[in-house]
């Protein structure tokens, strides 16, 4: 179905709208042009766009009510509502059907999907699909998780373009459609202050190939158990990237190469992006894609990009003390493989809001590579308590406040060293995302 058959079929239907978020802002507009009678839900009392819609003739349900009585026909769930809530699965079982942004561009995109998932790398790896595709000629619409909403731009696309998702859990819980090749990094415990516990977390993660086909390609990581042994549920093709072994179909490490098969891809030397992870998310991306563009065209990006915004971004230098951006870092693996691409000359910021998942695995990793510890938001207390009495465990400051933090930070470093924002936590204590949170660091930092 194409996306002016999809939106026609919704005229005179009557649609809610859950969350007025980066994705379902666009959807709203379109619905509301196609003639479906809309209803927007949000518990913000005053969400962005709502006098926009009050006035273009939509239902406005807001306040922590938002989700009862919902009598539509048909409901778009924004991703970070649970499915299951009370008032959604009464929804469902009156008969509404319960749909996503998301879910719908799977319906009507023309053009091959790559979706990737995964605990950690997902950004970086899916903006290394597009990078490696446009290098090939190939028009690329990035988007998904990563921030840009495609069910709106799918009339845009053509046959031979790729859309390049990134998916989170969330998204994924309902989905019933899979992507050409989907692309699952790792899997370790996350949102868990979410997901009901590791089984439905990576029951999710499994829905991204649970609908494939014979001729689709499932991406995996032959090094993570987790999302290895998934692989046995499989209806496509198996790729697998490796950095201890060499995969029969797909990308592997060795001795500071990248090879595919025989053949030489790059020297890990010469991959721009720091830290040993993002090999593994360099074998991902290309274990995707490598047959639709050439190890010299791979080799040529990853000499030239300079990674993702919030992910060991430098910020700047200052009295000889360096200053790196990781807000995108919100669990205990992230901010461990940040860690992981330094000495023992760092001075870290950490804390937020936790996702259920313990700190004590960041206890060896801090006392190994930080001489300080700020620690701010809700967690502060919690990371803490996992360090304090590791042998080596590093001076720890308590600064509840986010500014405060860092200036505490940037006043306790020393030349030579790193003051590094990586705070194994959401940003949800203070911060709406952790692209508000880092770009707040970056500021703070700038006018220091």
């Amino acid at each position: 179905m194409d996306i002016n058959s999809y939106f026609s079929s919704l005229a005179g239907k009557s649609v809610a709208v859950l969350g007025l978020g980066v994705s379902n802002l666009p959807l709203a507009r379109r619905l509301i042009e196609c003639g479906a009678r809309v209803t927007i839900r949000d518990k913000n009392e005053n969400p962005v766009g709502a006098e926009e819609f009050r006035a273009a003739g939509a239902k406005l349900v807001l306040g922590e009510n938002y989700l009862e009585n919902i009598d539509e026909e048909v409901i778009f769930r924004s991703p970070g509502i649970r499915p299951d809530v009370p008032g959604i699965a009464a929804a469902v079982q009156r008969g509404a059907e319960l749909t996503s942004e998301m879910e719908a561009f799977f319906v009507v995109c023309p053009c091959p999907v790559i979706a990737v998932t995964g605990s950690d790398g997902k950004t970086t790896t899916s903006t290394l699909i597009s990078e490696f595709l446009k290098a090939a000629g190939r028009t690329v619409h990035l988007g998904g998780n990563i921030g840009t909403p495609l069910l709106c731009k799918a009339g845009d696309m053509r046959e031979d373009d790729f859309a390049v998702v990134e998916l989170s859990s969330f998204q994924l819980m309902t989905m019933k459609q899979s992507p050409h090749i989907a692309v699952i990094t790792n899997i370790t415990p996350n949102h868990l202050d979410w997901h009901t516990g590791m089984e439905e977390y990576t029951a999710a993660k499994i829905n991204v190939f649970a609908h494939q086909r014979a001729g689709d390609i499932l991406v995996l990581n032959a090094d993570d158990s987790a999302s290895c042994n998934l692989g046995k549920k499989a209806a496509g093709e198996l790729r697998f990237f490796s950095a201890k072994e060499r995969p029969e179909k797909g990308v592997w490490y060795k001795d500071g190469v990248i090879y595919r098969g025989d053949e030489k891809v790059v020297e890990t030397l010469k991959i721009k992006i720091p830290g040993f992870h993002n090999v593994y998310n360099f074998m991902t991306a290309y274990c995707a894609v490598c047959d639709y563009v050439t190890a010299e065209q791979a080799a040529e990006v990853a000499e030239s990009f300079g990674g993702v915004e919030h992910r060991l971004e430098f910020v700047r230098e200052k009295d000889g003390v360096r200053f790196v951006n990781d807000s995108i870092a919100s669990s205990p693996t992230r901010t461990a493989a940040a860690l992981s691409c330094y000495g023992k000359e760092l001075v870290l910021i950490a804390g937020g809001k936790d996702k259920g998942v313990p700190f004590d695995s960041l206890a060896p990793i801090i006392a190994e590579k930080v001489n300080l510890l700020v620690l701010t938001g809700f967690a502060a207390e919690n990371i803490k308590n996992a360090v304090k009495d590791w042998p080596g465990c590093p001076e720890i400051i308590m600064e509840p406040d986010f500014k405060t933090a860092v200036i505490a930070a940037a006043k306790g470093a020393k030349s030579g060293e790193t003051v590094l924002l990586s705070p194994a936590c959401t940003s949800f204590d203070h911060f709406k995302n952790f692209d508000q949170r880092g770009k707040y660091f970056k500021e703070i930092v700038n006018e220091l």
